[in-house]
């Protein structure tokens, strides 16, 4: 969680014997500390309003009595408190943990908390991990797991929840995503300027925003420049090592064989980079690669993967500071952050 602060206390554990057998309460603060209970709020919840002394006079003394922020407490007087709700996919993907970071920097920057869940990418999972937060009184959301599929976004709009999404984007609805369709641009342009006129696409999943957007702009430089992309040459595909590489093996054996595949996922590229290998061919000599995200493994690599490098952590840094301003009434609209191509030896070779 990020290190905003509620009005309330629950006992720490690990206080003295000597320390108050119940819970601190900013009555018994504001005693040990010689202010009045409304001060000893104002300086546990960021100090506006209250002189820097003796704001932090008064959180050393809420320390010394083991006094812990309880959220919870200021949601039963305001209907809603301090918390941001979180639902992605899975904090295994790098990507998303990354995007949380940001998140929590953005959160903690004006006083807010956080909590995350884990939806697995599963349309029931997701529901109910977002009725779960919305029942703790979360004053908004932020989903890193939308999908083209479900109508769940728009029925929470409709309910009148506060709900800004990130890494995935919907129509209409408030967001903070990379520029997906200028990053396919960007890999389809990086490699026909190295002279790759038979290429494929390792596409993700069809309800992903993110997967679809980057295949889209990748499609649009090989209709402009006269490239003909196949049909066949664009194979969707699980964001995950295992799912890039199965897709790889069947567009290696199409024939003529591709020179150039853009997966649209950095771990789907290390699968193809898998599947090249023990195909016996050589990544960036024989098969150019391309990812997307540009996760720091990209570059630690055997072969070091050129990747189109989306704006992570200020995603979610911009996510959460719009969802709050949201929160607040303020005027709010979505953001498009560019992407940048880093080209290393899976397109550039290695000769």
């Amino acid at each position: 969680m990020s290190d905003g602060m509620a009005d309330f206390g629950v006992p720490d554990p690990s206080r003295s014997e000597g320390s108050l057998s119940r819970p601190p309460t900013l009555a018994d603060i504001a005693e040990a500390a010689g202010v009045h209970a409304t001060t000893v709020s104002r300086a546990i919840r960021g100090g506006e309003g209250v002189g820097r002394k003796t704001a932090e006079r008064v959180r050393a003394v809420a320390r010394e009595l083991g006094y812990l922020p309880n959220p919870a407490a200021a949601s039963l007087r305001t209907g809603r408190s301090n918390m941001l709700g979180v639902v992605v996919p899975r904090l295994t993907d790098i990507v998303l943990a990354t995007i949380y970071e940001g998140i929590e920097s953005g959160s903690a920057a004006a006083s807010y908390q956080t909590v995350v869940a884990n939806s697995g990418d599963d349309l029931d999972t997701q529901r109910i991990r977002v009725e779960t937060l919305l029942a703790a009184r979360v004053g908004g959301l932020i989903l890193g797991d939308a999908r083209s599929d479900s109508g769940l976004v728009h029925e929470l709009i409709d309910r009148g929840s506060n709900v800004v999404l990130t890494s995935r984007r919907l129509p209409g609805v408030l967001s903070v995503t990379c520029d997906d369709r200028l990053g396919g641009r960007l890999a389809a342009e990086h490699l026909l300027e190295l002279g790759h006129r038979d290429l494929a696409v390792i596409a993700g999943e069809p309800y992903a925003s993110t997967g679809v957007e980057r295949t889209r702009g990748f499609q649009d430089v090989c209709a402009e420049q006269g490239v003909d992309l196949p049909e066949a040459h664009v194979l969707e595909s699980r964001f995950d090592v295992r799912g890039g590489r199965e897709a790889a093996e069947i567009l290696l054996r199409l024939d003529p064989r591709p020179t150039a595949l853009f997966a649209v996922n950095d771990f789907a590229a290390i699968g193809a980079l898998g599947a090249i290998r023990d195909a016996g061919l050589r990544a960036g000599d024989d098969v150019a690669v391309v990812g997307f995200n540009d996760v720091p493994l990209a570059a630690e690599l055997a072969v070091p993967l050129s990747s189109v490098r989306s704006p992570m952590w200020e995603m979610g840094y911009e996510a959460a500071r719009t969802l709050i301003r949201l929160i607040n009434g303020e005027e709010c609209e979505s953001l498009s952050l560019a992407p940048q191509l880093k080209a290393r030896a899976s397109s550039l070779g290695t000769r």
